[in-house]
């Protein structure tokens, strides 16, 4: 499991999260230490609307399919309905700003939306169009 060597070198570098910088730059360090390029949001935009068939053989799903595509506005969940707060940084300080949540959410939505985990690549490209 490649997940929690990550978040023990995201906790061990600290450094962005004390200096107030949130968890994205550790995060993004961690990913390209496990492989991944350059990250680029525009890729990740194109993966947040990018229709999947669906695990359980129901709609196809999105990212988009509960957030929109402006992270600033709140979203809802597909299934239940329940409103999901702004992704943005800009809008909701907390986000992205605890490394263990970050990588909660991606591993559940990942799972949810695409029937698998997330790539590091697709995380990282994922994580910059939601802080643009």
């Amino acid at each position: 499991m490649k997940t929690l060597p990550m978040i023990l070198a995201l906790a061990l570098s600290g450094g962005a999260l004390a200096a107030g910088g949130g968890a994205l730059p550790g995060l993004l360090a961690g990913y390209q230490a496990a492989g991944a390029t350059a990250f680029d949001a525009d890729r990740g935009a194109a993966l947040w609307v990018a229709a999947q068939p669906s695990p359980d053989g129901g709609p196809a799903r999105s990212c988009s399919s509960c957030h929109p595509a402006d992270q600033r506005q709140a979203g809802r969940h597909a299934r239940t309905g329940e409103p999901i707060e702004a992704l943005s940084p800009a809008v909701v300080a907390t986000r992205l700003s605890d490394p263990v949540e970050v990588e909660k959410w991606l591993g559940r939505n990942c799972k949810w939306t695409f029937g698998r985990e997330c790539t590091p690549q697709e995380k990282g490209d994922l994580l910059s169009f939601i802080n643009r």
